[in-house]
């Protein structure tokens, strides 16, 4: 059974699904098929990602033998994501959230329920019980910004971006390797303003490569959902500068990311 860590963790992927659902659930009808920023996805097709990886994710933690060999028969991942939206264009606006509520739903009582010792298979390595809510959490966030973006709506910040920014940090290897490159041995000094005003930090506070700036920043340039030229994000030191022109908190090939300029730097004020 869950401790209180992963309690903490669900109830907070609870949060962030509820913020997502208030804004779908304000939108017209016709929002549903409104483009988002990733090229060929609308705000239908981000629901559906996320309803369809919800119940991968529950098969992960409760059947993990079967979401082996979905994993390992699948020919390319990427066609594999691409796939979800236009296999689900049937469904319309209310029977989406349906969806995505149900599936949300069953993963958070089936963390609840899991072993919190016991590893979970996904498409890179293994994870943790905590890592996988964690990686959840960020999925959640990252996707819900593309639909915000879309429907041209500002959501208000919260310290929940700090498991955004936290597996940011920490996929900083994993971002060079997607890339085919060595990831450096250089440490890089993170330093985060949070929404609620709270310094976030890791890594040595002597070393000479750094990011410092705003938590939203950050969390969108590790999700790909901004470019960094369009923050107010301070990088010094070469690696450091490697490290966020690739950086990448998910799981899978390279991603598209987004363009310089694509929006308005007052956003970031």
């Amino acid at each position: 059974m869950a401790g209180p860590l992963i309690a903490d963790l669900v109830h907070d992927l609870s949060e962030e699904s509820y913020d997502l659902v208030g804004i779908l659930t304000d939108a017209a009808d016709c929002a549903w098929a409104v483009p988002t920023p990733a090229v060929g996805w609308t705000v239908h097709d981000q629901v559906a990602h996320l309803a369809h990886f919800d119940w991968v994710t529950r098969m992960a933690v409760t059947e993990p033998a079967y979401f082996v060999r979905l994993r390992d028969g699948l020919h390319d991942l990427q066609t594999y994501v691409d796939s979800i939206g236009p296999a689900n264009a049937s469904r319309d606006g209310v029977d989406m959230l349906r969806w995505w509520t149900t599936e949300r739903g069953a993963l958070q009582s089936a963390f609840l329920d899991a072993d919190p010792t016991e590893r979970v298979p996904w498409f890179g390595p293994a994870m943790s019980l905590a890592s996988k809510v964690t990686a959840r959490i960020m999925e959640t966030w990252a996707h819900g910004q593309d639909v915000a973006d879309a429907l041209g709506v500002t959501r208000t910040p919260t310290d929940r971006l700090r498991h955004v920014a936290r597996i940011g940090v920490l996929a900083m290897p994993n971002s060079f390797r997607t890339h085919g490159r060595d990831a450096p041995q250089t440490p890089v000094r993170v330093e985060l303003r949070a929404p609620s005003g709270d310094t976030w930090a890791w890594g040595p506070d002597d070393a000479a490569d750094a990011v410092v700036g705003d938590a939203l920043d950050f969390c969108r340039v590790v999700t790909q959902r901004r470019h960094v030229a369009d923050t107010a994000l301070a990088v010094s030191g070469r690696t450091a500068q490697a490290w966020i022109e690739v950086a990448q908190a998910f799981a899978g090939p390279p991603g598209a990311g987004r363009s310089p300029g694509q929006f308005p730097a007052r956003e970031n004020a």
